[in-house]
């Protein structure tokens, strides 16, 4: 016996074996470009920006959100000769807000120094634990 059962958003189906041996009925439809929850990249199909994009790492939302989408939708449709000249302004405040929230944004620099650091105390805890280690043995 086949059914069906809604949960939330998704619909269950149940089917049986005899379901399976007959040929499919359904028809498939084209994707529609304006399906908010269509995959549609960077760059929408009318040329805006969607901000929803995945590839966008989450920095169009958060603290510095506005700022992002100022510098970025500055720089996607600058007419420039040198694509973004014409957006210091906005990248500088982008920059400047960023830099408010080091733990959410963290500059290159900082993430090398703190990769550094955590070497560094892993191989100290190495060498304490190997030296532990060599005292054990030799008493």
């Amino acid at each position: 016996m086949s059914y069906c059962r809604q949960e939330g958003k998704d619909k269950i189906i149940f089917v049986t074996k005899e379901d399976h041996e007959t040929p499919s009925s359904a028809e498939l439809i084209a994707d529609d470009p304006n399906d908010p929850f269509e995959e549609q990249g960077l760059i929408l199909p009318n040329g805006d920006i969607n901000w929803n994009c995945p590839c966008l790492g989450g920095m169009a939302s958060g603290p510095c959100g506005e700022q992002f989408k100022s510098a970025f939708s500055c720089f996607h449709y600058s007419q420039e000769e040198i694509k973004g000249s014409d957006c210091l302004d906005q990248f500088r405040a982008m920059q400047e807000c960023m830099q408010k929230y080091p733990e959410l944004y963290p500059q290159e620099d900082d993430e090398d120094e703190l990769e550094k650091e955590k070497q560094n105390k892993d191989e100290e805890s190495s060498v304490t634990q190997s030296s532990d280690t060599k005292e054990e043995s030799s008493s």
